[in-house]
């Protein structure tokens, strides 16, 4: 049998395969690698699964023909499919996920984009905060806590689009009745036109990782497929947002809207869509920073120092506070990011449009005034 020489691109460990071989498993690494084809002029070729020119995702995709479009958005979301199983791969292999024996998981993602333009200071500081809630308060096992920062020494642990899209995989992988999770992004998020009609204003929202530029944005439909879909009966989902355009991130059903009087009334933002962004029985809820069109932002009013608004409210609250309904919590938090907007804008009269009202959203309606928030 006609043979040829190849070399892991991870290891680099070398070995022998058949000159038909499309993909071999490294017997060093044991990471699966795809191989180049052979051609008929005696070269190589490359694959369907080698790189491709990578085009930044912006608004300016509009001038370009839907059928390139779609053509190019196909190859960059197959090569960043690749680059999650490859690091889930490693991961496992390194033993650097966590076990799911326990039924408290939490990610939390921190997204700081240094030495760019747009680059934010508090994304470090919320993380930090955010973490240390959910261990000393909350019971969540120190192992059980993935943290993704650009300050982390790991490499598969940097906010890249791969290594979000392989922690949420983690994060629902094997969940089962009573396991409690928890999705936290703190970072930039921005809006893209809607492709499959599934958005009332023509647009999704999507998150920015720190390589959004090369590798894409994260959609709205992409997290609820990975995160909110396979949830089973009797597990629960908490994500908490802290971006702008953040209401609908999740893209769950159902948004509460709620007057200064209390009342409340649920939303039905998908009708046609209800059975395909649901779960599969599991509960999952979001508490995010703002409406779907508003931004948000960090604030040094509470310490001095920039602290996301969301974020230190969501943590001081439930510091200070036991056994509050989502309605109280909901209404406090809110009364807290007031507070801090009031502070930073005064001197600014015209500086109300920068408003940002804190959402719930939820795959099934409940009672906010009744039921309490608790993560088990």
């Amino acid at each position: 049998m006609a043979t040829r020489r190849e070399k892991c691109k991870y290891c680099k460990t070398g070995y022998l395969v058949s000159i038909e071989a499309q993909s071999i498993t490294c017997p060093k690494c044991r990471v699966s690698v795809h191989l180049p084809h052979k051609n008929t002029s005696g070269g190589f070729s490359p694959s369907v699964n080698s790189d491709v020119n990578m085009l930044p995702i912006s608004a300016g995709f509009s001038i370009f023909n839907n059928s390139i479009l779609q053509s190019v958005a196909s190859r960059v979301q197959q090569k960043v499919n690749d680059k999650v199983q490859r690091v889930q791969s490693l991961l496992r292999e390194q033993a650097l996920l966590p076990s799911l024996q326990e039924q408290k998981r939490a990610v939390l993602c921190g997204v700081s984009y240094k030495g760019h333009p747009k680059s934010l200071k508090a994304s470090i500081g919320n993380v930090s905060i955010m973490k240390q809630l959910l261990i000393e308060k909350m019971g969540f096992p120190y192992a059980n806590v993935i943290v993704l920062t650009e300050d982390e020494k790991d490499s598969s642990r940097i906010p890249t689009k791969a290594n979000i899209k392989a922690a949420m995989c983690w994060l629902v992988q094997g969940c089962k009745g009573g396991d409690s999770l928890l999705f936290y992004y703190t970072g930039h998020a921005s809006k893209v036109r809607d492709t499959d009609g599934d958005e009332r204003d023509g647009h999704d929202e999507a998150l920015c990782p720190v390589d959004y530029e090369t590798e894409g944005r994260i959609l709205d439909d992409e997290i609820n497929t990975t995160i909110v879909r396979p949830l089973p009966h009797g597990v629960t989902l908490h994500a908490i947002i802290d971006t702008c355009f953040s209401g609908t991130l999740l893209d769950l059903p159902y948004i509460c809207r709620v007057n200064r009087g209390g009342y409340y009334l649920w939303e039905n933002q998908y009708r046609r869509h209800h059975s395909t962004k649901g779960t599969q029985g599991g509960l999952a809820i979001c508490i995010s920073a703002c409406d779907e069109h508003q931004t948000s932002g960090d604030t040094t009013t509470f310490t001095g120092s920039p602290a996301g608004a969301l974020t230190y409210s969501f943590v001081q609250l439930l510091e200070e506070e036991e056994n509050l309904t989502y309605g109280q919590l909901l209404d406090a938090i809110r009364n807290k990011v007031h507070e801090a907007q009031k502070a930073a804008n005064r001197g600014y009269p015209l500086a109300y449009h920068l408003w940002q009202e804190p959402q719930l959203s939820a795959s099934e309606s409940f009672d906010i005034h009744l039921k309490e928030f608790i993560i088990l």
